[in-house]
């Protein structure tokens, strides 16, 4: 039997709007809020929450309050970091107990057992286009003083943008600007096992600095498989999604768990 002795619950692009709007005809506070009742329901047990950005669909003020009173609620630990949907300041000032480097970008690492969880800031305004990513050189050198000395294969990256190419053009042209700088620190590390990012609204497998990295759905909206098209805001109504990170003696496992489907397990010994 394989010993997971920890699990951590892996959210992104929940898209909390204004109360009363929708997107595509869905609200993503429900859909939220769904999701967190599945996860913690069925996994009451894990260590925390991470989101891994777009917290909210503008970065304005009344958005990060709505999304407070929730995650208030959330009886384990939860950890936030930031999406190109979000707003530096308006975020800080909402949540000013979330930790920062000593630059103000919106970073911190989590110990799990004998893992690390590494948040990434990779929202950058400043950088065209508006809604792609970017990690400066102040917050490269923190990833390498936070892996500096690290057991090998203990570290787990998450961020917003992908750290690599996904193959869907609209995302990919709003994707990280600096991937390759990212790419060369987690090639030079041993201590990264894997990556975990959101923004592109689909679940990818594909890899980073020559180490696995998955790309998660979102809680909401979903983006359709169009892998030729270069409209970004192309998004679908399909069930929302969350991931179930188990954390073990013998590595890491990601599962990725849709909700909203109301299927009732059975067995039926002809069907594996």
């Amino acid at each position: 039997m394989t010993d997971f002795a920890h699990k951590v619950l892996v959210m992104t692009d929940i898209h909390i709007t204004k109360e009363g709007r929708k997107i595509i005809g869905l609200d993503p506070m429900e859909r939220f809020k769904e999701a967190l009742n599945h996860a913690l329901t069925n996994h009451p047990d894990a260590a925390g929450l991470v989101i891994t950005g777009d917290l909210t669909h503008h970065g304005i003020r009344d958005q990060y309050q709505r999304l407070k009173a929730v995650l208030d609620e959330v009886p384990i630990p939860v950890h936030l970091t930031l999406g190109n949907h979000d707003f530096r300041d308006q975020f800080v000032a909402n949540f000013p107990d979330v930790p920062r480097d000593q630059n103000g970008f919106v970073q911190s690492s989590v110990r799990v057992g004998e893992y690390k969880l590494i948040l990434l800031d990779t929202h950058d305004p400043t950088v065209e286009p508006f809604h792609g990513g970017n990690i400066c050189e102040k917050r490269l050198d923190w990833l390498k003083d936070q892996l500096e000395g690290q057991p090998k294969g203990s570290c787990v990256l998450m961020m917003h943008h992908p750290p690599f190419e996904t193959g869907f053009p609209g995302m990919d042209v709003i994707g990280l600007s600096n991937r390759d700088a990212l790419n060369q620190i987690i090639a030079d590390s041993p201590a990264v096992a894997m990556s975990i990012s959101g923004h592109v609204h689909r679940t990818i497998w594909g890899s980073a600095g020559g180490k696995p990295s998955a790309n998660l759905k979102s809680t909401c909206h979903q983006m359709p498989l169009e892998l030729v098209d270069d409209d970004s805001s192309l998004s679908l109504d399909e069930p929302g999604s969350y991931a179930i990170m188990l954390l073990g003696n013998d590595g890491i496992v990601l599962i990725n768990e849709d909700f909203g489907l109301d299927n009732e397990p059975s067995s039926d010994p002809d069907s594996q």
